[in-house]
């Protein structure tokens, strides 16, 4: 089969930014490549307004790895305006891919591995959408052992004795019945479906939103201000010193969200229109992680003051109180913010990618399902434990991958196709989409080039006592690519973007690839 391959009977031309749906005659009901969750989502059911997209960045934002980047900023020397800013800077960058990715949501009703199959190709869509979900599979079972471990601590200072319980592998047995107890209600909330998750998040929001001003305010009145933290000078200045931290922080900030700018489609497909999704993330995402991170670094001055020593996980300061009520309003709001942020996050996009897998035999539910057991079978307990191997080392790897997709997505839907789709090719064999047995070859080179130079690089840090701390060598995998290691996101995501441009334009020019001809720019199927 040749790339070069009939045009589909083309249909009305929708308004500029107007929505697109399947229409009856044309919609694949056969298809392998097709279920009810991974067809466009409707238009009468395209209802999320701005402030739903609000809602889901302040319940994703509001949690505890969230709360502690400025910490780990200020670790590395940065004064507490330094930490802020770079974070404010890194979600405002990472906003602009996650609008441009999201823009196909809206627009055409579809979720992130369905949009990658224009660039990927149907069957080679799984690769992006398989990275993607392994990544959320680890996540969800990290953030569901943290949420454990917080109500473990919380319950233990209401109830004592948890801590003494009997030991099952090391942990007690009270902890282990806290992540079990915890992951089925994470399960429980998605099973009911996307629009009972846009609910939770709309309250979910104010209520973390409440809990963490409230933690604040509690802290400044103990502190009777917010220590000394707040004008200690910086370590590391503003000079040369400044930059090599600055930089390699500023990828690590927009590492924590790089996820999202691949599968954000997953939620603006139920969006009402572009400006929803645009004005919603956009008030949503950067101010949010900026206020979080502003408070996260005052709450815990405020904790230096008083207890003699920085205190940045929020579940150990929380438990400093003595006070039931305020210990059972902790406990609450650190159940909502964890459940929020795993679900919306990490079970989502997983659920659609293993879908997209096998659409036949796996509906978003069973995804989900799926997610939840891999998210235990990677032991969890185990990635917390060792961050510099599983973690931190691991999820940057991936990281610059993921970055290198969202530059395919982004070349192909903006700069080939110029924002136009035809729908009814996406979920059929031997479409436009289809490519050669169903992978276009220039997205897998552009995959692999921006791979290689996002994460070739990458190397294992010393510890103190200078032994290796992760899985790399010292000088990187490949020596001469390590300097662009601590640019893993940038630098995947801009080379895969004009490597797959440049071949896809190539072809264009060669006319032998009839899936970006001309009439691409005018007549999207459905309608």
């Amino acid at each position: 089969m040749t790339d070069a391959l009939p045009s589909p009977s083309s249909s009305p031309i929708p308004a500029e930014g107007a929505g697109v749906e399947l229409t009856a005659d044309v919609c694949p009901s056969g298809s392998r490549y097709a279920n009810e969750d991974l067809r466009p989502v409707p238009l009468a059911e395209r209802r999320w307004t701005t402030y739903n997209f609000v809602a889901l960045w302040i319940g994703m934002a509001h949690c505890i790895p969230s709360w502690t980047l400025a910490s780990g900023l200020v670790a590395l020397g940065m004064d507490w305006k330094q930490a802020v800013l770079t974070i404010a800077l890194a979600n405002v960058i990472v906003l602009l891919p996650m609008l441009l990715t999201g823009h196909a949501g809206p627009k055409y009703g579809i979720p992130f591995p369905v949009l990658a199959r224009a660039s990927f190709g149907i069957r080679g869509a799984n690769l992006p959408a398989m990275v993607r979900a392994a990544v959320a599979c680890c996540w969800f079972g990290i953030q569901t052992w943290i949420g454990g471990q917080g109500i473990f601590v919380l319950l233990g200072k209401i109830f004592g004795g948890w801590a003494d319980a009997g030991k099952i592998g090391g942990y007690p047995w009270t902890l282990w019945l806290c992540f079990v107890i915890f992951w089925a209600l994470e399960l429980a909330v998605i099973h009911r479906g996307m629009d009972t998750l846009r609910r939770f998040e709309n309250w979910a929001a104010p209520f973390v939103l409440v809990g963490a001003v409230v933690l604040l305010v509690w802290i400044a009145n103990k502190a009777g201000g917010f220590g000394p933290l707040l004008h200690e000078p910086s370590k590391v200045g503003w000079g040369a010193d400044f930059w090599k931290v600055f930089f390699p922080g500023l990828m690590g900030m927009i590492g924590f969200w790089s996820t999202l700018s691949l599968n954000i489609p997953d939620f603006t497909r139920f969006g009402k229109g572009q400006r929803a999704q645009v004005w919603g993330q956009t008030l949503g995402l950067p101010t949010t992680m900026t206020a979080f991170a502003l408070m996260s670094v005052l709450v815990t001055a405020g904790s230096e003051k008083v207890y003699g020593a920085a205190i940045w996980d929020p579940v150990e300061l929380a438990g400093k109180t003595d006070n039931v009520f305020g210990l059972l309003f902790a406990l609450v709001t650190v159940f909502v913010a964890t459940i929020s942020v795993n679900i919306a996050a990490n079970v989502v996009s997983p659920a659609y990618d293993l879908a997209n897998l096998a659409p036949k035999v796996i509906t978003f539910r069973t995804g989900a399902i799926i997610t939840g057991i891999v998210g235990v079978l990677v032991m969890p307990w185990k990635l917390t434990s060792t961050p510099e191997l599983y973690i931190f080392t691991w999820l940057g790897v991936v990281g610059g991958l993921l970055g290198t997709v969202a530059g395919i997505l982004i070349a192909d839907y903006w700069i080939i196709r110029r924002t136009v789709l035809h729908l009814a090719d996406l979920y059929v064999a031997e479409g436009r989409y289809w490519y050669g047995g169903g992978w276009n070859w220039r997205a897998v080179v552009a995959f692999a080039a921006g791979g290689v130079l996002a994460v070739g690089g990458s190397y294992s840090t010393l510890d103190a006592k200078g032994n290796k701390a992760g899985p790399f060598p010292a000088d990187g995998l490949i020596p001469s690519l390590k300097p662009l290691a601590d640019y893993g996101w940038a630098v995947g995501l801009g080379v895969s973007l004009i490597v797959y441009a440049a071949l896809m334009a190539a072809e264009r020019q060669r006319g032998s690839a009839g899936h970006v001809t001309a009439a691409d720019s005018h007549a999207p199927d459905g309608g």
